[in-house]
């Protein structure tokens, strides 16, 4: 009868590490790069061309329950869903029609305990960090899903696309004794037809500010060889 308890005992509690480890580990495919560090890029996301923007839902660790939803060029957001207590990995959420170019900002729910919208971006995070408006924290990472390494969920269920994983902790919430550990995999999903821009080091970020940079190294260059002349 002991031996029989120890077993299950120890069975139970192997079935709990697998689990717990898998959802880890799904959940966190593409891992940010400095968990523990407040994420201070701003990215801007708009829609690549005109048709629907897709969610697949890419793994949770959150024990709050959230839901994923959209604002397209600043307006009200539409229906949310992909539940991250209920969902699967490649369960799919079709967001609405876009027209190429749109703005695209994405925005989890708290559901449970009820904190309210966080948003992709920051400056609309200032009630949510229960600070003033502009104040707020930035509480997504973004980075590009190209399928190869590595590869979310089963072969084929999540296509290649925006990844985005969300830190759901508030910055300054007097009704909760947690501090984000920003690892930024409490939510993540992968949307398809969205194109990113991602801040580096560069002034004016991202494609125009590679073309600034460049510019200005060869107008030097320039005038190096006309002193050399």
């Amino acid at each position: 009868m002991e031996l029989s308890a120890s077993k299950a005992i120890m069975g139970a509690s192997l079935a709990l590490l697998l689990c717990v480890s898998g959802t880890n580990a799904r959940a966190d495919a593409i891992p940010y790069p400095t968990p523990g560090v407040l994420n201070p890029a701003v990215y801007t996301f708009t829609a690549t061309a005109t048709g629907d923007i897709i969610a697949f839902f890419a793994g949770s660790t959150a024990s709050f329950t959230n839901e994923l939803g959209m604002q397209v060029n600043g307006g009200p957001v539409g229906s949310f869903g992909l539940n991250n207590h209920t969902s699967a990995i490649g369960d799919s959420l079709n967001l609405g029609s876009v027209t190429a170019g749109d703005v695209l900002t994405f925005v989890m729910r708290n559901v449970d305990p009820g904190i309210g919208d966080a948003f992709s971006d920051p400056a609309l995070n200032g009630p949510y960090d229960f600070a003033a408006a502009g104040a707020g924290i930035q509480h997504v990472y973004a980075t590009n899903y190209t399928v190869t390494s590595p590869i979310i969920g089963a072969i084929g269920a999540i296509p290649a696309g925006i990844y985005v994983g969300w830190e759901d902790i508030p910055s300054n919430n007097p009704q909760f004794p947690f501090i984000p550990d920003f690892d930024y995999d409490d939510l993540t999903f992968v949307f398809t037809n969205t194109s990113i821009v991602v801040p580096g080091p560069i002034a004016g970020a991202g494609l125009p500010g590679l073309i600034l940079a460049g510019g200005a190294l060869l107008a030097l260059a320039r005038r190096r060889r006309q002193r050399t002349a």
